[in-house]
């Protein structure tokens, strides 16, 4: 590893957490690093991968608390010590993921408090998430640091081509991070990042539950020397659990994903390569308009991407290079093209960016540059284009589409003494579609360290973001997009306190956020020619949020060492309050319909040997209205979920049962689409 002047660690691996106030955070292609949990709320291990010696388990702690307050995290441009830096990032380990009752990386951010996951099926069939109170367009979705979002819509932005049982962790910086990940990460990050063994290895897993759900997946990897090679593939499929007025199930999903990796690492280099992708279908019931309840929709999306970087020299250098492809088809109604003509629609995005930093006597300073281009072709979203498309398969053509280039430039400063540290930077961007001027965008942030334990932090932000060509264009189905609509602006003041122990992990927060033309589908008693509500895309002004976050974790196997059968206790709660007088009378899809109180616990039982038991629940209430097929205006309803798994974990296997919402409540993220009830799966996993 390269040695900073003034920061010296060496080289480290980190498989588990144990309950502490660290994550690992690897951005746009940079090297792994180590930062701070905002919200602990899954924090569990399974015992395939964890000592029974509670000793032994307390003594590892201790070490790598000691070891870990040298070791560098990313909030910033550059890196920090986990000690200096003022940002905090919420990681969900792959003892976290392998020990929580979900199926999919959507269902498992619902236990992050301050993060919001709206779905409209289950198995992220059609998932919108975001955070502190925004919606789905106002986040980045990265995969390995490497921006994957549809610009077409944020609705497409989980389809990632990786199963879940292929992520080592996640990562989530919350509130706005446009000067580490760019303007389009307005109210947040979130980065899935993938493992590869440092060992020959394979695993398989398989598991089949209510509803007709079946998965299975395996993976594979040839660890040589320098180099490391990994292939990975996955199906899932399941009935689905609604029907329309027909009687045919019409929510069903199948979905097949694969995905390949490889670096190359020797004492002076680091190359990264990985490609892959996924084909989803699924049954849309009254996903998108309530009037109809057999809707459709088919998506792909192809990924590669190549990122490098040097160890050694006074400058640390890391180019990335990434081509994404997304292609989607709607229906209306399921199989008829002749009752409504299918929307069509591909993307094609190839980004390049470039982050450097180096050392010097006055601190350390970073800078970089991305360029990212951005191409749409469809059948109705964009300009009329010169010379249309051929739509493969069909005897249609994408007559219409939109191509613009988002240019960023970033530059950052870093200064840092005995216990304090500022970390000061902008962002300049400028998009062509906007025909807009270079703007610029500061940020700040701050960082007073009191003792070995606590932590004051502050931090004020500015960012922008562009429409997506959904909000700019589609003006059919219900729906009447402004092809003039504003990018929307936001100013963020955040500041908090961490304290860490051996045995207690606690944080609070305050945020307030000032909106600027807030982009939102809004129905404000218009209906179209059919009498169905009329959507508007428009900007709203301004929206001021203010919110409140807090979390606690202990670690009952250090607090008390003769017992084994409570391993560890997390709660969690997050508040937010929206200034909307001025729109009252207005129902919003996104922007005023967020969650105003969430409350998440999470507890870990050892109940007999190597059977463990992890038990979750989660309270949440919204804000915000919806309209039935009548138009008729209904509040969203409190609901509290309960969910648990039950695992024996062996070295080379284990076996779970899990159950989704046990007390079977009825409960809708999405007006007029229900949620399943009462869901159990059972499964089986090996590695060699």
């Amino acid at each position: 590893m390269y040695k900073p002047i003034f920061n010296t660690r060496s080289v480290l691996k980190f498989k588990h957490f144990a309950n502490k106030a660290y994550a690992l955070f690897s951005v746009l292609g940079t090297e792994v690093v180590v930062g701070v949990l905002s919200v602990t709320t899954l924090q569990s291990a399974t015992a395939a991968t964890l000592t029974n010696d509670n000793d032994a388990i307390a003594d590892t702690l201790k070490r790598s608390a000691i070891a870990l307050e040298g070791v560098d995290v990313v909030g910033t441009r550059a890196p920090l010590t986990q000690s200096q830096q003022a940002r905090m990032v919420t990681v969900l380990s792959r003892e976290d993921i392998q020990a929580a009752p979900v199926q999919s990386v959507n269902d498992l951010l619902k236990y992050v408090a301050g993060v919001d996951v709206r779905q409209k099926g289950p198995l992220g069939a059609l998932t919108d998430v975001s955070i502190r109170g925004g919606n789905s367009e106002q986040i980045t979705i990265l995969l390995n640091g490497i921006n994957i979002g549809d610009p077409q819509t944020g609705h497409n932005s989980f389809d990632f081509p990786v199963d879940i049982s292929e992520i080592e962790r996640i990562e989530v910086l919350e509130g706005p991070a446009g000067r580490v990940y760019g303007t389009s990460s307005l109210l947040g990050a979130i980065n899935i990042v993938t493992r590869t063994p440092g060992k020959s290895s394979i695993s398989a897993h398989a598991e089949g539950g209510s509803y007709g759900y079946l998965s299975a997946g395996m993976r594979g990897n040839i660890a040589q020397g320098v180099w490391n090679n990994q292939l990975s593939a996955s199906v899932i499929r399941s009935d689905g659990y609604l029907r329309n007025s027909h009687g045919s199930l019409s929510a069903d999903y199948n979905t097949v994903k694969a995905f390949y990796q490889g670096n190359y690492n020797d004492r002076n280099v680091l190359v990264r390569w990985h490609a892959g992708m996924s084909a989803k279908n699924y049954g849309s019931n009254t996903f998108y308009v309530a009037k109809y309840d057999d809707q459709f929709e088919h998506t792909f999306k192809s990924y590669t991407a190549l990122q490098a970087e040097n160890k050694q020299g006074i400058f640390h250098i890391r180019p990335a290079i990434y081509w994404n492809h997304d292609y989607d088809r709607f229906e209306l109604f399921r199989g008829r093209p002749d009752k409504y003509p299918f929307n069509y629609h591909r993307t094609e995005v190839v980004g390049l960016n470039l982050n450097a930093y180096f050392d010097w006597a006055l601190g350390r300073t970073a800078f970089g540059a991305e360029v990212r281009n951005e191409d749409l072709v469809s059948g109705n979203l964009g300009e009329p284009l010169d010379d249309p498309k051929h739509i493969h398969g069909t005897n249609r053509y994408y007559d219409h589409g939109l191509n613009r280039t988002n240019t960023q430039l970033f530059l950052e400063h870093n200064v840092i003494l005995d216990r304090f540290t500022l970390s000061a930077g902008i962002t300049a961007v400028k998009n062509s579609q906007a025909d807009m001027h270079m703007e610029v965008y500061p940020s700040v942030d701050m960082s007073y360290r009191i003792g070995g334990h606590w932590k004051l932090y502050a931090s004020y932000n500015t960012s922008l973001r562009m429409p997506s060509f959904t909000e700019l264009y589609y003006s059919v189905g219900g729906h009447k997009a402004d092809s003039h609509l504003m990018p929307e602006k936001l100013a963020a003041v955040e500041g908090g306190v961490h304290y860490t122990s051996d045995y207690v992990v606690a944080k609070a927060s305050v945020f307030y956020n000032h909106h600027k033309n807030l982009i939102d589908w809004i129905n404000d008693g218009t209906v179209d020619e059919n009498g169905a509500a009329l959507w508007k895309s428009v900007n709203f002004g301004e929206i001021n949020s203010i919110g409140a976050e807090a979390s606690l974790s202990a670690d009952f196997i250090s607090i008390i060492p003769s017992q084994r059968f409570l391993k560890k206790v997390s709660l969690a709660y997050c508040w937010m309050d929206q200034d909307e007088k001025e729109y009252a009378g207005i129902v919003s899809k996104y922007a005023l319909e967020y969650l105003k109180n969430k409350f998440v616990s999470n507890a870990e039982f050892n109940i007999w040997k190597k059977l463990d038991l992890t038990v979750t629940y989660r309270l949440q209430h919204r804000m915000g209205s919806y309209l039935d097929v009548e138009n008729n205006r209904h509040n969203y309803s409190t609901y509290g979920l309960l969910d648990a798994r039950l695992s024996w974990n062996e070295a080379k296997w284990n076996a779970y049962v899990e159950g989704n919402n046990l007390l079977s409540r009825d409960y809708v993220d999405y007006g007029n689409v229900l949620q399943p009830g009462f869901w159990l799966v059972a499964g089986v996993a090996v590695n060699f």
